[in-house]
């Protein structure tokens, strides 16, 4: 009988994906290929190594966007060519832009009589630390026109996502994280004067902890530092992380005073991929007036056609993910928005009932008053596993779920937390739920002894 032979090296596209030669070797990993491979051939293949990530609809530890309608899909491909930075080339994206933060302040009651300013960023942690920035430049020039030492600054916080420690590091200012005592989760009024002197450049207050999801009290805090001001002559701002609970509150906690609505407040940062609806990666910082941003901060180029003003640790990044954000303005507007955040809190107060009842746990936020989360720990009188192993145990069927202990005076305390966002329906928390139950089931009846379960991934 003829022998027939297979051309592994042919590379036409009427060949099987599978019957070429790429498939038939391990892909190139640390140095470039010397050979070219079909397009589809390539696309496939990497496809199939990404199998082995996990389904980001089942990641219950990220804030971050993990469901997006067509359209912004579509607009994503439209848009992959355009580079935001360049507002001479593309003068309609930066429009888009610009609109989006004028949007954005007036959904933060930024006062109409003054100008606001504010751009787009990576995400919220860029936004942060602009708004850290602009905060140190303002101090020290208040401190150099009064003739002061300005080579102590420090900024006050509570429990902080780690961009608030990259910046304090990065930009040389000390940051003094108050501890949690006793039954404390956030930043309280009552701790300002402790913490707070004449080297402070400002306070953090976060719209949405990231370690259980509360609510640290802005306009107690904003008018503790009235006080002080009165009492002691210190003149401190805020800058509210509101990276989630920026486009939460604004919906459906709308008595909640925060925001610009507060002469203390001075900047606002957000993430417009996580609760704002946007793919990844963009956020948003806007500052209450032009004079709360200073002009040595910005920067002017004018070789990319034009002359315009920058102010972003980063340069080129793609302009989709703001004409996403943009499209979703149009798309949900206040109502749309509104519903989406309401069927999320709700979604989040049924699963942190569903949750308290289980005898093994106790709640620590039950998804009242801040972000559509829940955060728990384990009662004393169980043993046999930890929240780790759960995590672990639960993983099994896809989910992920944080697990890690408070921050400072509380790390005894470890929590679990669920994050409730947008394609999370209620039959999905339902599915969730039954997870959670088998796995306490399983572990109860199959205690492990000396566990190695380590702190789970929790997206900050």
């Amino acid at each position: 009988m003829p022998i027939h032979h297979v051309d592994l090296n042919n590379q036409s596209s009427r060949l099987d994906i599978y019957a070429t030669k790429a498939s038939q070797d391990s892909l190139p990993k640390y140095q470039l290929p010397k050979g070219r491979t079909e397009p589809r051939a390539a696309y496939a293949l990497v496809r199939d190594e990404l199998l082995l990530d996990g389904n980001a609809r089942q990641n219950l530890a990220t804030f971050c966007t993990t469901w997006v309608e067509d359209e912004v899909k579509q607009l994503m491909t439209d848009s992959i060519d355009k580079n935001m930075i360049d507002k001479d080339e593309y003068p309609q994206t930066a429009e888009i832009e610009n609109r989006c933060v004028h949007i954005i302040a007036d959904l933060w009651h930024a006062n109409k009589s003054r100008k606001t300013v504010g751009c787009s960023t990576t995400g919220s942690s860029e936004a942060a630390m602009l708004g850290g920035l602009a905060f140190k430049w303002a101090w020290r020039k208040r401190r150099e026109a009064a003739g002061k030492d300005t080579s102590k600054p420090n900024i006050v916080t509570g429990p902080v996502q780690i961009c608030w420690k990259k910046f304090a590091r990065y930009f040389d200012v000390e940051i003094r994280e108050v501890p949690l005592e006793g039954d404390a989760l956030g930043l309280k009024p009552e701790d300002l004067r402790q913490y707070c002197d004449e080297n402070t450049i400002g306070v953090v207050a976060t719209l949405g902890v990231t370690f259980t999801g509360i609510y640290e009290p802005v306009e107690a805090l904003a008018k503790e530092l009235d006080a002080m001001q009165r009492d002691l002559g210190l003149d401190i701002p805020i800058h509210v992380d509101a990276a989630s609970g920026g486009f939460i509150a604004p919906f459906i906690q709308r008595d909640l005073v925060w925001d610009f609505q507060l002469e203390r407040v001075k900047s606002i940062n957000a993430s417009g991929h996580k609760y704002g609806l946007a793919p990844l990666g963009v956020g948003w910082v806007i500052w209450a007036s032009q004079e709360d941003l200073p002009e040595e901060l910005i920067f002017y180029v004018d070789y990319l056609g034009g002359n315009m003003a920058t102010f972003a640790l980063n340069f080129s990044r793609p302009g989709g993910e703001i004409i996403a954000q943009y499209y979703n303005f149009l798309r949900l507007g206040r109502e749309g928005y509104t519903a989406v955040q309401q069927a999320c809190s709700d979604t989040a107060q049924w699963l942190g009932e569903k949750l308290a009842a289980l005898e093994c746990f106790e709640m620590v936020y039950d998804g009242h008053g801040g972000l559509p989360a829940v955060a728990y720990k384990l009662t004393d009188t169980v043993q046999g596993f930890t929240l780790y192993d759960l995590s672990e145990r639960v993983r099994m069927g896809g989910w992920q779920i944080a697990s890690y202990p408070l921050p400072m005076n509380r790390q005894e305390t470890v929590v679990q937390r669920i994050l409730i966002r947008h394609g999370v329906s209620r039959d999905l928390a339902q599915l969730l739920l039954d997870d959670i139950t088998r796995s306490i089931d399983h572990l109860t009846k199959n205690p492990i002894l000396n566990s190695t379960a380590k702190p789970g991934f929790h997206h900050g």
